[in-house]
């Protein structure tokens, strides 16, 4: 039987939220389709790490430059499907999203970029003006293919970023065929959404003291060579300080790694 998919990622969320609140661990291998062995073998890689695995089929925009031609990109979404189906045995989705840019409410349209140089991708190009914030590892995507692809690695992190925060996974399997784009992947905090995991986790088997809290999430970014700028947890509604979780609680965080500030947040509620 085929995976299910889903192409709105606030389904995609709320499917996710579904599997842990049912104790499953979640994996996600990100993809731009046209699925071949190598694909396949990271996902068998993430069936044996968790117990669901989610394979998002999306051609980025924003690692493309406007001239390349993102159109001619290969594509065989039917064929992936087959070819996920004789793996999974149920344990597989598809996220499959028509767009994950904000392009303001608008069409797509071509945009004059005003002939001052300006390096844009696709998604500026294609009318993005909504879409401002993007993710660099500035130091580690100057070299090699990001010479002569100077918005590619940019590209890269922005989406795995965004798919990481619309499937939340346990796991992220990558391969390492572009080694630079696997190392600027493994650089981008990821140890901060592992922070976050933790402590949600740790509130779940009781600890409510914020100090202690705060303390293992400084603990986790340190180890991961990271500069902890805050890690703050507020209520949900006044974004006051607490010392101790009672209620609705947000823990946020921002790190430094390298050059790059990122920063995440997790929301937790409890009644006691």
């Amino acid at each position: 039987m085929e995976p299910e998919v889903i192409r709105d990622k606030e389904a995609m969320r709320r499917w996710s939220r579904a599997m842990r609140s049912q104790g499953k661990t979640i994996g996600l291998v990100p993809t731009m389709g046209y699925l071949h062995d190598g694909h396949l073998s990271l996902v068998r890689q993430s069936l044996t790490l968790a117990d669901v695995t989610v394979v998002s089929i999306y051609v980025n925009p924003g690692q493309f430059s406007p001239t390349e031609d993102l159109s001619t990109y290969p594509s065989d979404f039917s064929g992936d499907l087959v070819k996920l189906a004789a793996l999974s045995g149920g344990k597989v989705v598809v996220f499959n999203p028509r767009n994950l840019y904000d392009y303001g409410g608008g069409e797509r349209k071509k945009v004059n970029n005003g002939g001052g140089g300006r390096v844009v991708s696709c998604v500026e190009e294609g009318g993005g003006l909504g879409h401002e914030t993007w993710i660099r590892v500035e130091r580690l995507e100057k070299g090699l293919c990001g010479k002569s692809r100077p918005v590619f690695f940019r590209g890269v992190a922005t989406i795995v970023t965004k798919l990481f925060n619309i499937v939340e996974p346990d796991v992220a399997v990558f391969g390492k065929k572009d080694y630079q784009q696997w190392r600027i992947i493994q650089r981008m905090a990821l140890s901060i959404s592992r922070s976050l995991a933790m402590a949600k986790a740790s509130v779940a088997k009781g600890q409510t003291s914020c100090t202690e809290l705060k303390g293992m999430i400084i603990q986790q970014l340190v180890g991961s060579d990271g500069r902890v700028d805050y890690v703050e947890i507020v209520d949900q509604e006044t974004l006051e300080g607490v010392e101790e979780i009672k209620s609705g609680v947000v823990i946020c965080v921002a790190a430094w790694f390298g050059t790059v500030r990122l920063i995440d947040n997790i929301e937790i509620d409890i009644s006691l």
